[in-house]
């Protein structure tokens, strides 16, 4: 949006530069700081998703806050005024510094720690953060205030803001978490902040040094024209489907494409991206093209998306999504730069973009795992998205866009309800989902239509996709989408026989074969063959009288190696992953083979805590999923808690099989450096066994002898581990996913 230009006289590129810097180094720190500060906490609240939502809404909320003390700032007082409240409200944040946990900081162990947790994120980092929020709203309703010759449209500035968030982001993973321990980490951001204090003061000057204006600066001023509400609606609109967009499918792709470490890293990137390009100088030429590419894009995305993820490789399935994804929120966010306002109605402009995105990053969070079993919100949004496509007119021919897609469903629910085996004719509803596709696009100068026929399309494969996938219970939490399937495989006589998988997204978590005289067998990661069977197996002989923990339950295979008079204890932060493995009606693992044994549910490490010292003679570790390692497992103090808990020959345990990290560098660098005993074994099935995997563990003791048995019996199968010197130890101060990706 241009505006006409006024009388200006300055147009010097330091006040751009002065401006720009200030913003970009505020976004930079704001990125930087909610990582940093979620790694200081990990410790010592464990890797509960409570506790990152409770972290999440926090940020959210001071972000609100912060654009609403700017806004209010900015509407009711002068310009001098101004500059004399903010600059008392950064001195005493400097009083904050450095950020750090308030001392002797200990969450409470006998209820909530929600509270407590709002509690130390304002103590600790809340005045820092809410003087960086309030940055980039207030600098740009300042720089419109300076009589620069930009300043009757000050908006391009933000996209210094954005590019400083999208660098603070690559950088964190990749330059700052691999080479600065978080306690460098804490001074370098306090040395930041000072800068960027100095940095707002300098803005400030040149404010003060500007011709005030004494009067105070109401929101209905007869100057402008008031907005209306539809507007702001419209706004609101706007900026809350790609803030929920983005958390959706960066859920949908750790969940249902691939469980790769800091893959969310991709959409956030592309999502800042499209700030930085709209608020640019070049957003009226690269809108329109965004508008009448995304139909085009789309195409490919509804014919393949989210019929079945094995039609293809797993790279153009997630190509695929980030490219519906980028057009969605470009063309949203094009709009949203296009109907800006007049620099009078600045704040209230960001104030309402900020809401809008507490309340997409709200909604995903808090309301969809209530109400949805899968992602349903990431379809729901694309959906959402192109119904605010320009050219919808409320009212304007809405009724003829509506047959079309409303007809679609209706076949598709006749179809469901009378075809008794609706997937004997799987391939020929492929293809007419895809003729219906290409259909589709003919319908793009219909908004209405084009959106809800895309949305008809999108759930109808969604429903095939879930048909096709055996799926007998999918249900959500706040640890991501649990899934048991009926799968076929061919047994010993040649014979089709039925089983059960447990999936947290795409990841296998156990599985379990039906016939009685098979079904207390363990599979998969636990097989008889694999390091599990031998490490019980050798060990049985010499002591059956146990105590053991287990680290992750999965479907319970590794209770069908217990004996009756053990002691077993089972840790699991995932309610219901219990009451899966609990269900004999999907897998009866623990009610066929668990004894003596207690279930626990929380952080491992947390309730390690509370066990007696040197309880165990055996600690399993089976908490380590593709895509989201728990870091704080394993670290050097993790390990040491665990040596704590295990008796003076005790064995600790990790499965660390992972598509895509090598875990077995950190744990040897810990062995390396606190002087254990460790074996791993890399398990590969000599003979085609059904339901026998390829699988990775590692054995570690205080004591050589302790694990002699093991290298005894299995010769050339457990070894010792591999030393590596290309990376650092863990801690809980330090640690980088980067450095061990296979």
């Amino acid at each position: 949006m241009s505006y006409p230009s006024e009388t200006k006289t300055d147009r010097s590129l330091s006040l751009i530069l002065l401006f720009a810097g200030t913003l970009f180094a505020s976004a930079s720190l704001m990125f930087v700081l909610q990582p940093l500060f979620g790694k200081l906490l990990l410790p010592l609240l464990g890797g509960s998703p409570a506790v990152w939502n409770t972290c999440m809404v926090f940020y959210q909320s001071i972000l609100f806050l912060g654009y609403l003390y700017a806004h209010t700032l900015s509407t009711r007082f002068n310009q001098r005024r101004q500059i004399l409240v903010h600059i008392a409200v950064i001195l005493i944040s400097i009083v904050a510094l450095p950020v750090a946990l308030p001392e002797n900081t200990i969450p409470p162990t006998d209820s909530n720690p929600t509270f407590w947790l709002f509690w130390t994120l304002f103590l600790a980092i809340g005045l820092p953060f809410f003087v960086v929020s309030t940055t980039a709203p207030l600098i740009q309703k300042w720089f419109a205030q300076i009589g620069h010759h930009t300043s009757h449209d000050p908006y391009y500035l933000y996209a210094a803001s954005n590019t400083g968030s999208l660098i603070a982001l690559l950088s964190y993973p990749f330059l700052l978490e691999p080479n600065i321990g978080l306690a460098q980490q804490k001074s370098y951001w306090s040395l930041g902040y000072i800068i960027l204090c100095l940095l707002i003061a300098s803005c400030a000057f040149v404010l003060w040094k500007t011709k005030p204006d004494n009067s105070t600066i109401a929101e209905d001023s007869p100057e402008q024209e008031p907005l209306g509400l539809r507007r702001k609606l419209h706004w609101l609109a706007l900026a809350f489907v790609p803030s929920s967009l983005l958390l959706g499918l960066t859920n949908f792709i750790s969940t249902d494409i691939a469980s790769v470490p800091l893959l969310w890293i991709i959409p956030l990137t592309l999502y800042l991206l499209s700030f930085v390009a709209v608020f640019s100088k070049w957003n009226d030429k690269i809108h329109p093209l965004m508008v009448t590419l995304q139909p085009i894009v789309l195409l490919p995305f509804i014919a393949y998306a989210f019929i079945n993820p094995a039609d293809l490789p797993y790279w153009a399935y997630l190509v695929l999504h980030l490219l519906a994804f980028f057009f969605a929120v470009m063309v949203c966010h094009g709009e949203l730069a296009k109907n800006r306002p007049h620099t009078h109605y600045l704040t209230t402009f960001y104030l309402i973009m900020s809401f809008a995105g507490m309340l997409g990053g709200m909604f995903n969070t808090f309301v969809a795992p209530f109400i949805f079993n899968g992602i349903y919100e990431y379809p729901i949004m694309i959906v959402a998205a192109l119904l605010l496509r320009p050219g919808v007119a409320a009212g304007k021919g809405l009724l003829p866009q509506l047959i079309a897609p409303a007809l679609l469903v209706i076949i598709g629910l006749v179809l469901y309800a009378s075809v008794p085996d609706l997937l004997n004719y799987f391939d020929v509803i492929v293809i007419s989902l895809i003729v219906l596709t290409v259909l589709t696009y003919f319908l793009r100068a219909k908004p209405v239509a084009f959106a809800l026929m895309t949305g008809a399309v999108i759930f109808l494969s969604l429903g095939l996709h879930g048909l096709s996938s055996h799926t007998l219970y999918q249900e959500r939490t706040f640890f991501g989408v649990l899934a048991v399937r009926e799968s076929v495989l061919t047994d010993e006589q040649n014979q089709p026989e039925t089983y059960h998988e447990l999936f947290h997204g795409t990841t296998k978590h156990g599985a379990q074969r039906l016939p009685d005289k098979l079904a207390t067998i363990p599979l998969t990661y636990y097989s008889q063959p694999g390091p599990m069977g031998q490490l019980f197996k050798d060990f049985d002989t010499s002591n059956q009288n146990w105590t053991i923990g287990i680290v992750g339950l999965g479907a319970g295979a590794l209770a069908c190696y217990a004996k009756p008079q053990q002691q077993w204890t089972l840790y699991e932060i995932d309610p219901l992953v219990v009451e899966i493995a609990s269900n004999p009606v999907y897998f009866s693992y623990l009610k066929r083979c668990s004894h003596n044994t207690t279930m626990r549910i929380g952080d491992a490490r947390l309730s390690l805590e509370n066990e007696p010292d040197q309880k165990f003679d055996l600690l399993v570790m089976d908490a380590f999923s593709s895509d989201s390692v728990p870091t704080h497992l394993l670290t050097e103090e993790a390990l040491s808690l665990y040596f704590k808990k295990l008796k003076p020959q005790g064995i600790l345990a990790f499965h660390i099989t992972n598509r895509h990290l090598a875990l077995k560098k950190v744990l040897s660098i810990h062995a390396e450096h606190l002087h254990f005993a460790a074996l791993i074994q890399e398990f590969k099935p000599q003979q085609d066994l059904p339901l026998v995997v390829a699988t990775d563990w590692v054995v570690m003791a205080k004591n050589p002898e302790t694990l002699a048995p093991l290298s005894l019996s299995q010769p050339g199968n457990w070894q010792k581990m591999p030393l590596y010197f290309d990376i650092r130890p863990w801690t809980d101060d330090f640690t980088n996913i980067v450095s061990i990706w296979k």
